[in-house]
C-alpha cells in the first residue's frame, strides 16, 4: 500500500523557500567597468552628477578616493584589469581592434582573470565591451549579447545568467559598458560652430530603450581644472554627464535583478572605469585626470561598510583581489592556488609557444588583494603607484613611465622630442579644437596648448601643494636631489616590473 505524506500549505512554502536558497550560490562577483569615466559621481562630491544607484552602493561599501589605472588607454588598461600585471609585461601595449592588432602574450593564460575564476569554481560570463586578445587567454564560459551603450538593456540580458539556479557554482560576471566613451556623431542641435560629441547619446534628445535619459544644462556641469571653461567644453561635458547617468540606471537594474533573485547580499559588486574621461588632458595621458578612476566595492560579507578609504590602489590589484574573494589566491605566492601550466596548456600549439613576453614564466601578480582592507578606513595599501603608457592607437607611439606617491609624481616622457600624439576622437573634440585654433599660447586648463603638445623629458610635481600638476619642478635647482631620487626609484620599479623600456636610460 502506497503511503502519502500530507503537508500543510505553510510547510510546502517553507520547503520551496529552502530549496530556492539551496541553489542560491554564495560569494558571487560582478565587475562593472565603464569606458572613459572619471570619478564624476555624487559619492565623490560631484554636484552635477546624477548617480543615485552607484552612490547607494558606495554608502554600503568601500569608496576608494585614490584608485589609479596603470594606463589611460582602453585595451591596454583592460588587459591589466584582467591579468593583474602591467601591460608592458602582458603584451597588450595598445588597442586590440582593427589594424592596431595588439594582443597579450599567450603565457598570460596562467594569471588571466576569467581563467583563474573558472578554476576557482566559478561560472563566468562577459557582456559588453571586451577589447582584449587573444580570446584563448581571456576566455569566459559564456558571452552574453547586449547593447553596450545601454546598461539597462545589458542588465536585462544578464538576468538569466545571474539567476540561473541549475548551476550550483557561484557566478562571475564581467559587465563592461561602452558609455561614456565618445561616439555616435555630433550634436547637430548645438548653436556653436564647433559642435559637441554625443558620447553615445541619441541625437535630438532621443532616449535609449528602457532608459529615462537625464539631460544636462551646460551651465550646470562641473568643469574640472584640467579643462578650459569654454562653451565648447561645457556642451561636451553635458553630453558626457548624460552618458554617465545612463550607466547609473544600468547599475540600478542590476541591483534590482540581484535582489529579486535573493543574491544581492551574496554578491560582491565592484564598480570602476578603465581610465579617466575622454578629454585632452585626461584619456591617453598619465596626468591625474587620465589615471584617476572611480572605484567602489560592496562586499556583503564585510562587517564594516560605508567606508571611505584613502589607500592608494591600482588596477593591477583587481584580479588578485577577486581571486582572493573567491578563495583561489595563494596570498604568500600572490598567485592562483590552482594555476594553469602555460606550457601544458599550449602543448601541441608551437606557434603559441613563440608568443612569449619579456617574462618567460609568469608566476605571480604585480598587484595585491585589497580584500583585507575593505573594512578599515585607515588602512594603507600601496605606498607608490607605477604607471606605464606606450601606445593608444598604433600610430600614437609616445612611451611614458610614471612613479607617484603621497608627496611627488615623476613623469618620464621617453619620446619627448616628438609632439604629443592625439587619439583621433580627442583631436576632433570641440573642447580641444576651440583652443587649438587660437594658437599655442591659448590656455588649456592648467597649461597652454603649446605646453600640452610639446613636453619636456621629465615632469616633477608636488602632489600636496600642486595636485593639478601645473608647476613642473624638474628644472628647479631646489628640487634637483628630489628629481634624482625619483628617477632612481622609477628605474627600480621598471626593473622590478620587467619593463623593456628600462634600457632607454642607457641608450637615450
Amino acid at each position: 500500500m502506497t503511503k502519502f505524506i500530507r503537508y500543510s500549505l505553510p510547510a510546502i512554502l517553507l520547503i520551496a523557500i529552502l530549496a530556492g536558497q539551496a541553489h542560491s550560490a554564495e560569494r558571487n562577483v560582478i565587475l562593472f567597468i565603464t569606458d572613459d569615466e572619471s570619478p564624476t559621481l555624487g559619492c565623490y562630491g560631484d554636484e552635477a552628477a546624477v548617480s543615485p544607484a552607484i552612490d547607494a552602493i558606495a554608502s554600503d561599501g568601500t569608496l576608494f578616493t585614490r584608485a589609479f589605472a596603470t594606463t589611460a588607454s582602453c585595451s591596454a588598461s583592460r588587459s591589466v584589469v584582467m591579468s593583474g600585471i602591467h601591460n608592458h609585461v602582458n603584451g597588450q601595449y595598445g588597442h586590440q581592434h582593427a589594424y592596431h592588432k595588439f594582443a597579450s602574450f599567450d603565457n598570460v593564460v596562467s594569471l588571466a582573470l576569467p581563467r583563474v575564476m573558472e578554476r576557482a569554481g566559478y561560472r563566468t560570463a562577459q557582456i559588453g565591451k571586451y577589447h582584449v586578445a587573444p580570446e584563448e587567454v581571456y576566455h569566459f564560459e559564456a558571452y552574453l549579447k547586449g547593447n553596450s551603450r545601454n546598461a539597462v538593456q545589458m542588465a536585462e540580458a544578464s538576468r538569466e545568467f545571474i539567476a540561473n539556479s541549475k548551476d550550483e557554482r557561484p557566478f562571475f560576471l564581467y559587465f563592461a559598458t561602452s558609455d561614456p566613451h565618445r561616439g555616435g556623431g555630433i550634436d547637430q542641435t548645438s548653436q556653436l560652430e564647433l559642435k559637441p560629441d554625443l558620447f553615445g547619446n541619441k541625437p535630438n534628445h532621443g532616449a535609449h530603450e528602457g532608459v529615462n535619459e537625464v539631460f544636462f544644462d551646460p551651465a550646470d556641469v562641473v568643469v574640472p581644472p584640467f579643462l578650459p571653461d569654454t562653451p565648447q567644453t561645457r556642451e561636451e561635458l553635458a553630453q558626457y554627464y548624460q552618458s554617465c547617468a545612463r550607466i547609473d540606471q544600468g547599475v540600478a537594474r542590476l541591483v534590482e535583478i540581484l535582489k529579486e533573485a535573493d543574491l544581492y547580499d551574496k554578491t560582491m559588486f565592484v564598480f570602476t572605469s578603465d581610465h579617466g574621461m575622454a578629454f585632452s588632458g585626461g584619456k591617453t595621458t598619465v596626468y591625474e585626470p587620465g589615471l584617476r578612476v572611480p572605484f567602489i566595492v560592496r562586499n556583503p560579507y564585510e562587517g564594516q561598510r560605508g567606508i571611505v578609504s584613502h589607500a592608494m590602489i591600482s588596477h593591477i590589484d583587481i584580479t588578485p583581489s577577486l581571486l582572493d574573494f573567491a578563495s583561489g589566491l595563494d596570498r604568500e605566492a600572490n598567485a592562483p592556488k590552482d594555476m594553469v601550466d602555460a606550457d601544458e596548456f599550449w602543448k601541441g600549439t608551437p606557434e603559441a609557444r613563440e608568443n612569449r613576453g619579456p617574462v618567460k614564466n609568469l608566476s605571480s601578480y604585480h598587484g595585491r588583494s585589497w580584500i583585507p582592507i575593505l573594512g578599515d578606513a585607515n588602512a594603507m595599501h600601496h605606498d607608490t603607484i607605477f604607471a606605464s603608457h606606450t601606445f593608444h592607437e598604433i600610430q600614437m607611439y609616445y612611451p611614458m613611465r610614471v612613479i607617484r606617491d603621497d608627496k611627488y609624481k615623476l613623469i618620464w616622457n621617453i619620446a619627448y622630442e616628438l609632439p604629443y600624439p592625439f587619439a583621433s576622437d580627442l583631436w576632433a573634440a570641440s573642447s580641444w579644437q576651440a583652443q587649438f585654433q587660437l594658437g599655442e599660447d591659448a590656455p588649456y586648463g592648467q597649461k597652454t596648448v603649446g605646453e600640452y603638445i610639446h613636453r619636456p623629458a621629465f615632469e616633477l610635481y608636488d602632489m600636496q601643494t600642486d595636485p593639478h600638476e601645473r608647476t613642473n619642478l624638474a628644472d628647479d635647482s631646489q628640487h634637483a636631489e628630489v628629481l634624482e631620487t625619483y628617477k632612481a626609484r622609477l628605474k627600480e620599479l621598471q626593473t622590478q616590473f620587467n619593463d623593456p623600456w628600462v634600457m632607454k636610460w642607457e641608450y637615450e
